[in-house]
């Protein structure tokens, strides 16, 4: 602290002395054959005490540098002739007509790459040039007089023309960047990081120099451009800056317009931080600027808040109502995009997607297969039937006609599963899943990704069987159906209340089954079976067609009827309303279709106990009397609670 206090009142009084109207001082400084003239100083000497850097500190550039900049005639036509140059040619005539010194031929090749990038012209021939070698030599001569903010430029600039790494001029100017980056302000910091991060990696030695300078320093940032570039180029290389950023990102929320909201949001979501108070923050500042939002906005909005699974409500609702307007001028790509972000946050807004299904019926032939089964995916996640169900999905199966056999298995898998989703699935294409060639690449494939696909295609098996009378077959063998290995659940309160109050009122763990894995590939947390009069009957007596391997072999007795019950979460519903997503509700439709009572226990349940929904369940039969609590009705409607987390 002590050699930085010294450092900068030396500064100062360097400043102060140079800046004083003393002709000697003007003398020493100006270049042979120039007479500086004197000029008095801004501030007094004792006010400069008080700024918060030395000049060079503050905007790059030494006092040396604006004396040389401002008094020098000659300097200053150089500048504007390179500034005005409009060709490689001009640039280098002027390295011939002029003697340059080191600043001048590092700002000429500054301009030599900017022209190149402007004007697509070849790098290669350009480095050739033996003109261009003369500038690096002069450059490399006096590396140390060459300015800060020209230094930094003059970096870039090589990086970008493509001269080797390994050369030693190159190495040289990398080596007087790293040893003047305290010396550099806080945005030629910032800068030279964003360059760095896109051009050469975060392996890169000066990088990483760099960006421990900008966490030193990470107070000096000022103005919202800075931090969203930071956070968009260089965060993903430091999340200790990252942090920093996020920080003060926090800070400036207001002050963000929404392009700048938009890129926040994207760096976020591509390096999936999921910042909760700046995504508050930015989305209570997006609802109160009353500003209308481009098409491109919304969409990268509601994208980034899809990619971290963050719920805000009333700025769905708000980008769902801005983007009704330009679903009919959207893109397919557009389309699809915008409906696969609302359909991961369980977010189904009718009109919107009414008139997605509309655009679909209008474009079918603008939208490629791909882009189809996107939409059909969305749908089917959300549960959501077009009002046009008819017409949409005669669509889809005149689209999809033909198309199958240019689907990837997986795609394929998929695209059907949505189909069974929404009743939809034909023959044809349970056919196409189900065949044994189609499966037979993952079968003792132990993979996360395999295992997924597994239990997808015994769920279209469950569906050709329990929901398609008329399909004849092929099925998936019983070795498959027991090869797909159940996800573990986490144990929830719900899990254990459900689990704690059946085992009461059943009286005898004879009487029921706790969490059954089905051949239909679908989790029933309990079962039991009652009689006409609904006394509870020893489950293991029986045959189960719904299991794999079943204990007993007697049918069940006249009157007798199979119950299961059916724990559902906070996250199985849609955000929007109190219906099941799409996966949960055919899950439901499957066991019913297999047999069973169906009883829904959703969080209701884990507040109030379990008696009280089942309670609220009304009979369709005499009053039973030996569970008071538990068999009120085949299918009940357990409203969830909304209060969960999202």
């Amino acid at each position: 602290m002590a050699a930085q206090l010294v450092r900068r009142c030396c500064w100062r009084h360097f400043a102060a002395f140079i800046s004083a109207p003393s002709a000697v001082t003007a003398t020493l400084l100006a270049p042979p054959g120039k007479v500086l003239m004197p000029r008095a100083l801004p501030q007094a000497p004792f006010a400069l005490f008080h700024t918060s850097s030395p000049p060079s500190w503050a905007d790059g550039f030494s006092v040396k540098e604006q004396v040389d900049d401002g008094r020098n005639p000659e300097y200053k036509m150089v500048g504007e002739l390179i500034e005005t140059a409009t060709s490689p040619q001009e640039l280098f005539q002027l390295s011939e007509l002029h003697e340059l010194n080191s600043n001048q031929a590092s700002l000429i090749i500054t301009q030599l790459s900017r022209l190149a990038a402007e004007k697509k012209l070849e790098t290669e021939n350009i480095v050739r040039d033996e003109r261009f070698q003369q500038l690096i030599r002069i450059m490399d001569s006096q590396i140390s007089q060459v300015w800060n903010n020209t230094l930094v430029n003059l970096l870039k600039s090589l990086y970008s023309l493509g001269v080797p790494g390994s050369r030693r001029e190159m190495q040289s100017v990398e080596q007087e960047v790293l040893w003047r980056l305290r010396r550099l302000t806080f945005r030629q910091l910032a800068s030279l990081a964003e360059f760095l991060a896109v051009r050469q990696g975060k392996d890169n030695k000066l990088l990483n120099e760099v960006i421990k300078k900008l966490e030193l320093r990470w107070t000096e940032l000022e103005g919202t451009r800075t931090v969203v570039t930071l956070m968009g180029k260089v965060g993903h290389v430091s999340p200790a800056l990252m942090d920093r950023l996020e920080d003060k990102a926090l800070e400036l929320a207001e002050h963000f317009n929404p392009d700048e909201t938009r890129k926040i949001l994207l760096a976020l979501a591509y390096q999936n931080r999921r910042c909760v108070p700046l995504l508050r923050a930015l989305s209570y500042h997006i609802l109160q600027k009353h500003v209308e939002l481009s098409l491109s906005v919304l969409l990268d909005l509601i994208f980034a808040y899809g990619k971290l699974n963050f719920h805000q409500p009333q700025v769905f609702q708000k980008i769902a109502s801005d983007l009704q307007p330009h679903v009919p001028a959207m893109a397919p790509m557009e389309v699809t995009r915008c409906t696969r972000s609302f359909a991961l946050l369980k977010w189904l807004s009718l009109p919107l997607f009414e008139a997605i299904a509309q655009y679909a019926l209008d474009n079918p032939k603008q939208l490629s297969v791909a882009h189809l089964c996107g939409i059909i995916l969305s749908f089917a996640r959300l549960n959501f039937q077009p009002s046009g169900s008819e017409d949409f999905f005669n669509m889809v199966h005149e689209e999809l006609q033909g198309q199958l056999g240019s689907l990837e298995p997986q795609m394929l898998t998929e695209l059907v599963w949505s189909l069974c989703v929404l009743q939809q699935a034909r023959a044809p294409y349970l056919q196409w899943v189900l065949a044994p060639e189609f499966h037979t690449h993952i079968r003792g494939d132990q993979s996360l990704k395999a295992q997924n696909l597994l239990l997808k295609l015994i769920h279209i098996n469950a569906t050709a069987k329990l929901e398609n009378p008329d399909y004849r077959g092929p099925f998936l063998p019983p070795e498959l159906l027991s090869a797909a290995t159940p996800a573990s659940e986490r144990v929830t309160q719900l899990h254990s209340c459900l689990r704690e109050a059946l085992t009461g009122l059943l009286g005898s763990r004879d009487n029921g089954r706790f969490d059954i894995h089905t051949v239909y590939g679908w989790h029933i947390d309990a079962e039991m079976v009652v009689t006409s009069e609904n006394k509870p009957l020893p489950v293991k007596d029986f045959a189960a067609p719904h299991l794999l391997h079943a204990e007993g072999t007697k049918p069940l007795p006249p009157g007798a009827r199979r119950v299961a019950f059916l724990r559902w979460e906070f996250p199985n519903f849609s955000n929007r309303s109190k219906e099941l997503l799409g996966r949960y509700a055919m899950a439901r439709r499957h066991v019913q279709a297999a047999g069973f009572l169906v009883v829904d226990v959703s969080r209701t349940a884990e507040r109030f106990g379990l008696e009280k929904p089942l309670k609220m369940m009304e009979s369709t039969h005499s009053p039973p009397s030996a569970l008071p609590h538990v068999l009120r009705t085949s299918s009940p409607s357990v409203q969830p609670s909304r209060d969960g987390d999202s």
